[in-house]
C-alpha cells in the first residue's frame, strides 16, 4: 500500500510539468487551452518537484514526510485555481492526497504512537553505559545448564549486551479462530534500567492498525490505533505489567544470551539439565521455570 501511494504522489507530480512545459513552450500541449506564463509556470515545477520529494521522503524520511505532502498539495492548488478548467481533475488528485498526508501526520506525526515510541527510545538508550567483555568468572555462579547455554551462545569475550534491537516481520491474531493480520515490527529492549519497546504496524481488512506495547521499570501498557486515529485498545494493569516481566526474561534467554549473567537474575539449579530463574525488577517478583 505504502509503494502504491508513493507511486501515486510521484505520477502526480510528473504531470504537473505539463504546465512547466506548457509555460516555457517545451512541448505542444493543446489539451492545455489557458495561457500560463512563466512565474505560474515555475510554480508548476515546483509542485511537481514537492510531490517527488514527498513520494521519495515516505522511504528515507517517514517521521515527516506528511510535512512536505502538505505543501506539495497546497502548491498543487495555487496553480490548479486560475487553470481550473483544464486542471480542475487535477483538485480531485489532491483530495486523495491529502487523505494520505493526514494519515502520514496521525501515523507518524509529532502526536503519533510512533512518535512516543521514538522518544521513549531516544530516553532509554541515553541512559546506557560502556560495558565490559564477558570472561568465564561472569559464569562460575550459573548453573551448569545455563553455562553451557552461554558458552555454546559464544558470548565469551563479547561485550556484555546492555540493549538490543529487533526487527521482524508475519502474522498475528488475537485468537485461534481470529483472522491473521500481516505485521511489521520494531523492539527495544534495555537490560540495566528495564525497559521493552515495541512498535507495530498490521491491517485487517485493509484498515492499517498501529500499535505499540510499552514496559518501563514496572508497568507496561498496550495501545493501538486503527487507521492512527481510532482507539481499539488500552490496556494496562498488574496482570500486563507481570507479563510483561516474564516477556522481558523470554527475550533475554532467546535473543540475547548474554543478558542472563544480570544480577536481576537469582538461577537456582533443578538437575544436570534444568534450571530455574528468579527474576525481579523494580521489587516485582515473578519465577517462570
Amino acid at each position: 500500500m505504502i509503494v502504491v501511494f508513493a507511486s501515486f504522489l510521484a505520477i502526480h507530480g510528473l504531470i504537473h510539468l505539463l504546465g512547466f512545459a506548457k509555460a516555457f513552450g517545451l512541448a505542444r500541449l493543446p489539451q492545455l487551452t489557458q495561457p500560463i506564463g512563466p512565474l505560474v509556470g515555475l510554480l508548476w515545477l515546483m509542485a511537481a518537484l514537492l510531490f517527488l520529494a514527498a513520494a521519495a521522503s515516505i522511504f528515507v524520511w517517514p517521521r515527516w514526510w506528511w510535512g512536505l505532502g502538505v505543501c506539495a498539495v497546497g502548491a498543487s492548488m495555487v496553480v490548479i485555481v486560475p487553470s481550473w478548467t483544464d486542471a480542475r481533475f487535477g483538485a480531485l488528485a489532491n483530495l486523495v492526497a491529502l487523505a494520505g498526508v493526514a494519515f502520514g501526520f496521525l501515523a507518524q506525526g509529532p502526536a503519533s504512537l510512533r512518535a512516543a515510541y521514538d522518544r521513549d527510545v531516544d530516553r532509554a538508550l541515553a541512559r546506557i553505559e560502556a560495558s565490559e567483555p564477558i570472561a568465564d568468572a561472569h559464569l562460575v555462579h550459573l548453573p551448569a545448564p545455563v553455562q553451557q547455554y552461554l558458552r555454546r551462545s559464544g558470548v565469551i569475550g563479547q561485550r556484555r549486551v546492555r540493549n538490543f534491537r529487533v526487527r521482524m516481520h508475519g502474522r498475528i491474531r488475537s485468537g485461534p479462530d481470529a483472522r491473521w493480520m500481516p505485521l511489521t515490527a520494531e523492539q527495544y529492549n534495555v537490560v540495566d534500567e528495564p525497559a521493552r519497546l515495541f512498535y507495530m504496524n498490521a491491517s485487517m481488512f485493509m484498515i492499517p492498525a498501529q500499535g505499540y506495547h510499552r514496559y518501563i521499570g514496572p508497568s507496561a501498557t498496550m495501545r493501538v490505533k486503527a487507521a492512527a486515529l481510532i482507539p481499539v485498545v488500552d490496556a494496562s494493569g498488574p496482570e500486563m505489567n507481570q507479563g510483561e516481566t516474564v516477556t522481558m526474561l523470554n527475550d533475554m534467554c532467546v535473543m540475547a544470551p548474554a543478558t542472563l549473567i544480570d544480577p536481576a537474575i537469582v538461577w537456582e539449579p533443578v538437575d544436570a539439565r534444568t534450571a530455574r530463574a528468579r527474576f525481579t525488577k523494580r521489587a516485582r517478583r515473578f519465577a517462570p521455570s
